[in-house]
């Protein structure tokens, strides 16, 4: 076994030719307990033999694939550190979009009901309660997994919101609510992707991934199960894989849902499909 030396400049030396200089510096500054800055400034300062032990582990632990987020144990989303691990999704930046989007469509409105479908470690339910503040009455985020689940409610204490937690398969459990904002990120992968074998997504859960053969079961079931729990003039917006824009606004529209349209990532590429329950409470077919 390589052994690590023990001041931060020959650590992260040593990482470099193991692994990607970014991740070296991750996990240094995450073993060290320490900033980048003071990683650049400060290269004489010494490592503990267990420090240098624990960073060498991690750095094998890198080289064979699996996920800094999982490594250290967090990933940011929306400026906010959440806590994340095996048996959880990793946040990625695309889903800022979808609560930049949320946050649009319902400026201005007061004692919103929010619902998350298939929570994970929590990145919208949290995000949105905190960013919407007392415009929320409530916020209730559903996953069929317990043990995503007990991120979520960790990271809801430790970032101080406020949200309804539930074990559940979509919208089973929820009969007599209703919500007037809902928002997803569901799994979208096609079955048998040869993504799912490759980089991160090989240590991810798979059910929080893929999808059906086309990657929209989920989608689909979400969409059809919807009508009883909106509100009149609640929004619906979901992640979907960059070439299935087209496909989800469809499946929107035939959920009779109204102003159907998509918005883009900041590489303009279709990221979030949304669409309305009229204000009346109808159902529309035509998209608007």
């Amino acid at each position: 076994m390589t052994e690590v030396p023990l001041s931060l400049g020959q650590a992260l030396g040593w990482a470099r030719e193991q692994i990607d200089g970014v991740d070296a510096r991750a996990l240094l500054c995450h073993v060290a307990e320490c900033s980048h800055a003071t990683l650049s400034g400060f290269p004489e300062r010494m490592l503990t033999h267990p420090q240098a032990r624990t960073f060498e582990r991690l750095v094998e632990r890198r080289l064979i694939g699996e996920p800094i987020a999982y490594l250290v144990g967090a990933r940011e989303f929306y400026s906010r550190r959440f806590r994340v691990g095996a048996g959880v999704l990793i946040p990625r930046p695309e889903t800022e979009v979808l609560v930049e989007e949320a946050l649009r469509r319902v400026a201005g409105r007061e004692q919103l009901r929010v619902l998350d479908l298939g929570t994970g470690s929590g990145i919208l339910a949290i995000t949105l309660a905190l960013e919407l503040g007392a415009r929320a009455e409530s916020v209730v985020a559903v996953d069929r997994s317990a043990e995503a689940l007990g991120y979520a409610v960790w990271n809801a204490g430790a970032l101080g919101a406020r949200v309804d937690f539930r074990e559940g398969d979509w919208l089973a459990g929820l009969e007599g609510y209703q919500f007037d904002l809902v928002v997803s990120n569901p799994p979208y992968v096609a079955d048998g992707d040869p993504h799912l074998a490759r980089g991160d997504l090989r240590f991810e859960p798979v059910s929080a991934l893929a999808s059906g053969p086309a990657g929209l079961d989920d989608i689909r079931l979400i969409a059809r199960s919807l009508g009883p729990h909106l509100a009149a003039g609640a929004w619906v917006l979901i992640e979907h894989g960059w070439d299935q824009a087209a496909d989800v606004r469809a499946i929107l529209a035939s959920a009779g849902l109204a102003q159907v349209g998509s918005a883009d990532d900041l590489a303009g590429i279709s990221r979030v499909s949304f669409g309305r329950r009229r204000i009346d409470g109808t159902s529309a077919i035509a998209v608007d």
